[in-house]
């Protein structure tokens, strides 16, 4: 029997699928009401066997996944205390995960990546949930040259894994739009009319299970179009929603907005 086989093989339970709001990069220092829920989140999840994480920091032509058996820390942020640079996330790789990612894809070739490692949307969120790196952690990439639809029907492929142990994790924020930021008093200041709304509307579409327009984003206005400039943070809840297809249950935490003009939202779907 191969360790892939071993490793993978089908069980009784089926994941849940995360969307985790990551935010700042501090978070993987701060305590704080984010950092404290990312934490909570983990012990009602039966434990992976590995996870197969999403970033919106990690943008390639073509999609790829991370094939080392040991992959680095990626400090891909500038300006934030040393404490943050000296962090590390020492988690395994799994090449069994990422040959078994390559082989459930067949709509598109799904490349074999030996350079990344894990960036901060990933290990900034799993070091609160996971603090003792002792799950092996996968990256799929972003592929930028293709459009939401493509993302979210990738997602769908991903399904099977939730029946083989894997924990399947987006991370990014629905709203992002760093420019029209505001960080007076600490960036704690809500959100923008705009952000809200936007914010709301994906809450609602998620809840009646209507995600064309989700995927269709420019559909939904100026609120989506200034929530959305690019569109590096969103896609990763297009993967979480496409592995999520036709959830029993959809549960939300870190709601909050913040700075304006970043939505917080996780979203947990069963």
């Amino acid at each position: 029997m191969t360790m892939e086989a071993t490793t993978f093989a089908d069980t009784d339970i089926k994941m849940p699928v995360l969307f985790i709001g990551h935010g700042s990069p501090m978070n993987a220092l701060e305590e704080n009401e984010f950092t404290r829920s990312w934490a909570e989140i983990s012990k009602n999840l039966p434990r992976p066997k590995a996870i197969l994480c999403i970033s919106a920091h990690w943008e390639t032509r073509g999609s790829q996944v991370t094939a080392m058996e040991h992959p680095k820390t990626i400090h891909d942020f500038g300006g934030f205390p040393p404490e943050l640079f000296a962090s590390e996330y020492p988690a395994p790789g799994s090449l069994e995960l990422a040959n078994l990612v390559q082989k459930t894809v067949q709509s598109t070739q799904i490349t074999l990546d030996q350079s990344w490692g894990l960036d901060h949307g990933t290990w900034s969120v799993l070091i609160r949930m996971y603090p003792d790196a002792d799950i092996p952690v996968v990256q799929l990439s972003l592929d930028r040259f293709q459009k939401p639809a493509y993302h979210f029907a990738l997602g769908k492929e991903l399904q099977s894994l939730r029946s083989k142990g894997i924990l399947i994790l987006g991370s990014g924020n629905i709203v992002h739009n760093l420019r029209l930021a505001s960080f007076r008093n600490g960036g704690q200041n809500g959100g923008y009319e705009w952000a809200s709304e936007i914010d709301e509307t994906i809450k609602r579409l998620i809840l009646v299970g209507d995600y064309a327009p989700i995927i269709d984003y420019s559909s939904l206005g100026d609120s989506a179009r200034l929530a959305i400039p690019t569109n590096e943070h969103y896609l990763p809840l297009l993967y979480v929603l496409g592995a999520g297809d036709k959830p029993q249950k959809v549960q939300f935490f870190t709601e909050q907005l913040m700075a304006g003009s970043l939505s917080m939202r996780s979203v947990w779907l069963d």
